[in-house]
């Protein structure tokens, strides 16, 4: 099996920033499909923002989300709990997934497919355990087609840098445009594909995006970018400050585009 590197790490800013998602703001195109008692395994769940709001859009059927490591799970299960909603939280691998065959109506994957070096192995495993005329839905974001105003050399570096990381751990940073591609190879023929923005352009969501990113520049990515001689600390200065003053600026605007997939078992 695959023994993937994931480019952001688990630092609390990381973490912070993933608990932000939601199902409405990240998995809006697999909603219409959930029903009460709808079974989901959510991979990749992270801090488990979206695995909670599934979890109470279809109960009372089973949903359990799973990673690859133990750290974001205990925040995932205090979600969990603090809403009162019953959902299973374990260490898993997308890989070889401990679920029987024909376990689940709805298999999801946010963000996920664009940091393994076998993404098609996973559809694959997904597909496997999603119960015949099940779900597999997956949404990615495509690095190359962010966009930004006003323009910075600044942030210019930091979208290569983090393309070069991730290359460098055999990741596709530019998921999103392969998502349809990625499914045919998995061998699903009925496959809906659709796309989707995350836009940041409020005061509120450029202190979000670009305070987050600023605080980050020196974890994951960038630790990654010094230890293979893609920077120097002062290259991440200047992109941290790069991200202050965009996240300052009363014209910014941000947008990262999707790929999405609902692909029928």
């Amino acid at each position: 099996m695959p023994r993937d590197t994931y480019t952001h790490g688990h630092p609390e800013v990381v973490v912070r920033s993933h608990a932000s998602r939601t199902a409405e703001n990240s998995c809006a195109y697999l909603l219409p499909h959930l029903s009460a008692g709808t079974s989901v395994l959510d991979v990749g769940c992270g801090p488990g923002s979206i695995t909670v709001d599934l979890a109470e859009r279809v109960a009372p059927g089973r949903v359990r989300g799973i990673e690859v490591v133990p750290e974001p799970l205990e925040q995932a299960r205090a979600a969990a709990s603090e809403r009162g909603v019953d959902v299973e939280f374990a260490v898993d691998d997308a890989y070889r997934l401990s679920d029987p065959d024909d376990t689940w109506d709805v298999v999801h994957a946010h963000q996920v497919l664009q940091h393994l070096s076998d993404p098609v192995a996973a559809l694959r495993e997904m597909r496997r355990v999603a119960k015949p005329g099940g779900l597999v839905a997956v949404r990615d974001a495509d690095y190359a087609a962010f966009h930004w105003w006003p323009a910075d050399e600044r942030l210019d570096r930091w979208l290569a840098l983090y393309r070069a990381v991730a290359h460098g751990n055999d990741a596709e940073p530019d998921a999103g445009r392969r998502l349809l591609a990625w499914a045919h190879e998995a061998g699903f023929t009925d496959v809906t594909p659709s796309g989707s923005v995350w836009c940041y352009a409020t005061p509120e969501e450029r202190a979000a995006w670009g305070g987050m990113w600023a605080d980050r520049v020196h974890t994951g990515v960038g630790r990654m970018a010094r230890e293979r001689g893609l920077a120097t600390e002062s290259d991440l200065d200047e992109i941290e400050q790069g991200w202050r003053e965009w996240t300052a600026h009363p014209d910014a605007w941000f947008a990262i585009p999707h790929g999405e997939v609902l692909a029928r078992a």
